[in-house]
């Protein structure tokens, strides 16, 4: 568990900052960012984004970095062996591209023709009988490229009204090896969300700078928790200072595991169960 500073775009003074999520919380029109700490995670992320699309009746394409491993190999860890991914490809549905074939097919970027590409491609989608369009795209392509990181965010926001239509879900991933740390963290203000970089990663932020400390957790998109996991966040509140709190909001499931392992004892965790649709 870590604490999250978030810092603010540098044209705008009080930007939105992109809610963190699992992958597995993402659903069809959301628009999201992934900071890629290294290849395994990054590679697990991808597969379950990939597999969810799929399952879904998703057309997906997975866009790489021509230095990524090549398509035999990707489509290999896409599958793990389920043929799912193998199955997908042969009828079409899962397509294994090169950034730059698509962003970059002449050498040169254009943000019109980016958002045409992807309009047409949602619409080959609906003729082809798919639920929708998944796109998870390595964007390593705009460095190689050379297009300024002015021009990465103003492309972000530009390709934003896209997503009105429900059917389209992309998740962008900027490596921190390609990168620098400010256009990483300045991307979570163009893009609604941000993909949590481990699939068992937990997100916990302070709420105010003041003293004593409040943290908060949202658990809400969780159904499943190993009791471990729950009795060590219930020893994190319990090892915080006294003043310092812990909120977690989660549904009456894990609520019922957190009490089961004493979180009633614990005065510096605050449970608030939410129920679905509420």
């Amino acid at each position: 568990m870590t604490e999250h500073a978030h810092h603010g775009h540098p044209h705008e003074s009080a930007p939105t900052t992109a809610r963190g999520v699992p992958v597995g919380a993402l659903r069809p029109g959301d628009h999201a960012c992934l900071d890629v700490p290294d290849a395994q995670a990054h590679w697990q992320v991808l597969t379950a984004y990939t597999r969810a699309g799929l399952t879904r009746g998703e057309k997906v394409m997975v866009v790489l970095d021509p230095a990524d491993v090549g398509d035999d190999d990707a489509l290999a860890r896409l599958d793990a062996g389920t043929g799912q991914a193998e199955a997908a490809r042969r009828s079409g549905q899962l397509e294994i591209v090169r950034n730059t074939a698509v962003y970059v097919p002449d050498g040169r970027f254009s943000r019109e023709r980016q958002f045409r590409l992807y309009s047409a491609e949602l619409e080959r989608t609906r003729a082809e009988g798919r639920t929708g369009l998944r796109v998870g795209a390595d964007m390593a392509w705009g460095k190689r490229a050379g297009v300024s990181d002015a021009q990465l965010l103003d492309y972000e926001a530009f390709m934003e009204p896209l997503f009105v239509d429900p059917r389209l879900t992309a998740m962008c991933w900027y490596s921190r090896h390609q990168y620098a740390d400010h256009l990483v963290a300045a991307m979570r203000t163009v893009h609604p969300l941000q993909v949590m970089t481990h699939l068992d990663a937990l997100e916990v932020t302070r709420t105010d700078d003041a003293s004593p400390l409040r943290y908060s957790l949202d658990l809400t998109d969780l159904c499943y928790m190993e009791a471990h996991t729950a009795w060590q966040l219930v020893r994190f509140a319990r090892d915080l200072p006294d003043g310092d709190t812990l909120d977690v909001r989660c549904g009456p499931i894990l609520e019922a595991v957190f009490r089961g392992l004493g979180s009633d004892d614990v005065r510096q965790l605050r449970l608030r169960t939410e129920t679905e649709g509420a």
